[in-house]
């Protein structure tokens, strides 16, 4: 997060990955792209997309690039504000996984060869409903603007991510009526 790193993305680049998440039809899809285009832009060892479950407290992951299966299995990633910052919604940056209090599971990045990490929310209408995380095996240095762009991009993953949750949850919904007896629809 600072002016002296070299900027990375560019409107061609913005623009590019905003038709993207606008037009993809397939959401497992759209954030495995994601994840391995943000790996390849930023040159760094990974990344994660995670959003929140409210009911169990803690993020699930829906896309990753570039990190072991050993350390994406670790252990859960509980909704505590001092690891994730979701009462401000703000970006966190993580310099040293292994002095940092907010890393939840420092020995495992340690063995993953992980030094530091960039947490970039997704935000939906004020609220934090999952992060974008960037892993590095040295000290992050990403162009403040890069960093709003990435912001952005989060916004409008967020729109997606709660569209296709009202989606499936009409198609629940529709397949339930679709269930019931005919005789219900008698008047």
């Amino acid at each position: 997060m600072t002016q002296e790193a070299k900027r990375k993305f560019y409107l061609k680049q913005f623009k590019a990955i905003s038709h993207a998440i606008a037009t993809y039809d397939d959401f497992n899809l759209l954030v495995q792209h994601l994840v391995e285009g943000i790996c390849r832009t930023f040159k760094v060892k990974g990344a994660s997309i995670m959003i929140l479950d409210e009911t169990e407290g803690q993020f699930f992951r829906v896309s990753s690039h570039g990190i072991s299966h050993e350390y994406l299995n670790k252990g859960p990633v509980f909704v505590d504000t001092k690891y994730c910052s979701l009462d401000t919604g703000e970006v966190a940056l993580v310099q040293d996984l292994q002095k940092d209090s907010r890393v939840q599971y420092p020995e495992a990045a340690k063995k993953e060869g992980l030094v530091s990490l960039l947490a970039i929310p997704i935000n939906y209408k004020g609220d934090t409903i999952g992060v974008i995380r960037i892993y590095h095996t040295e000290k992050l240095a990403i162009n403040d603007e890069d960093i709003d762009s990435l912001c952005v991009l989060g916004n409008q993953l967020a729109v997606v991510i709660e569209n296709n949750g009202l989606k499936n949850f009409v198609d629940q919904i529709k397949m339930a009526i679709d269930s019931l007896p005919s005789r219900m629809f008698k008047a």
